[in-house]
């Protein structure tokens, strides 16, 4: 079937925008003003980065830092209403374009390739490629299987490049370096974890457009998280009929979420904020909040992006389908 190649990764249209980038010290004093609204115990600090290559956060490079960019690709409008299954997209020859060539570590949320699976499915996006151009796969998709609607985690291999339909990765040369450390405990406030961090950076920065990207770990607690079901026959044209479809689970910990945020659309049709979660015990999906705020805690290294490229961005777009 000639629609199960990717789209031309020459062919697709990119547009690209600098970023306003505070320091990782100003930025430490924002989110920790943000975040102690939200939970009642909160440690923000500028840290050399941890080796995020050992088994305790499991990314497939050591660090966050070289030339860090947020990269999207596709949307929700080539799933909803109707899926366009053509929008299928090379990730590491789109990597490669954006960074130039050179080592690169991806990380992310997205849409799985539904190729892989014979079933549409969520991806977590866990890649490095060498700068002779070798691909290591360090990431995931999550589907809905059975009659019982279980949660399933499957590895995606080393031969396998591609998503679908929409996609949001921080990208950099996984180099080490600083980066802000955040620990929070006990959520007392309304927000989920990366909404707090998002809307303390909108109200400080105001205009100015930031986005960050990285990882975050719920090491106690559980959180809400939904796994897409294959694509639907029929049109999905609101959030009430989107609920419907995705499909929900309570996860327990240990979560490690991968992905980005940014404080505006930056008249790029961006989507706001995106991570998707692994864990070593079959869970994985599209985080929403955590249900236990007494007990929760999270562990962050979130690293401050320079620009943003935006790939294939949709004609027609709407605004449904991205929380």
């Amino acid at each position: 079937m000639a629609t199960l190649s990717a789209l031309n990764t020459s062919e697709l249209l990119y547009e690209e925008k600098q970023l306003y980038r505070p320091s990782l010290a100003e930025l430490k004093e924002v989110i920790q003003s943000a975040l102690v609204k939200n939970f009642e115990n909160v440690t923000v600090e500028v840290t050399d980065c941890p080796d995020l290559k050992t088994a305790e956060y499991g990314l497939m490079d050591s660090g966050l830092g070289g030339s860090p960019t947020l990269l999207e690709l596709g949307g929700p409008p080539y799933l909803l209403p109707l899926v366009q299954r053509e929008k299928l997209y090379n990730v590491k020859e789109i990597c490669q374009k954006t960074m130039g060539g050179g080592k690169i570590l991806a990380v992310g949320a997205g849409a799985g390739p539904y190729p892989l699976r014979n079933s549409n499915c969520e991806g977590i996006y866990n890649m490095s490629i060498s700068a002779e151009g070798q691909l290591k796969n360090g990431s995931y998709t999550a589907k809905v299987s059975g009659l019982e609607e279980s949660c399933v985690l499957e590895s995606i291999p080393d031969t396998e490049p591609r998503c679908a339909l929409l996609l949001n990765l921080f990208v950099c040369r996984g180099e080490p370096g600083q980066v802000l450390k955040i620990s929070c405990k006990k959520r007392t406030g309304h927000l989920n974890f990366i909404e707090c961090i998002r809307q303390g950076l909108l109200e400080k920065y105001q205009d100015k457009c930031v986005g960050m990207g990285g990882m975050f770990k719920i090491n106690q607690g559980k959180a809400h998280q939904h796994v897409m079901r294959d694509f639907s026959r029929t049109p999905i044209v609101d959030e009430h009929e989107l609920n419907q479809w995705l499909k929900f689970y309570e996860m327990p910990a240990t979560l490690t979420a991968l992905g980005t945020l940014i404080t505006h659309e930056n008249d790029l049709d961006l989507r706001l904020q995106h991570f998707h979660s692994f864990s070593n015990s079959n869970w994985g999906g599209h985080y929403h909040y955590d249900t236990t705020p007494e007990i929760v805690e999270y562990e962050a290294y979130l690293n401050v992006a320079e620009r943003v490229v935006r790939v294939d961005k949709p004609k027609e777009t709407h605004k449904f389908g991205r929380d």
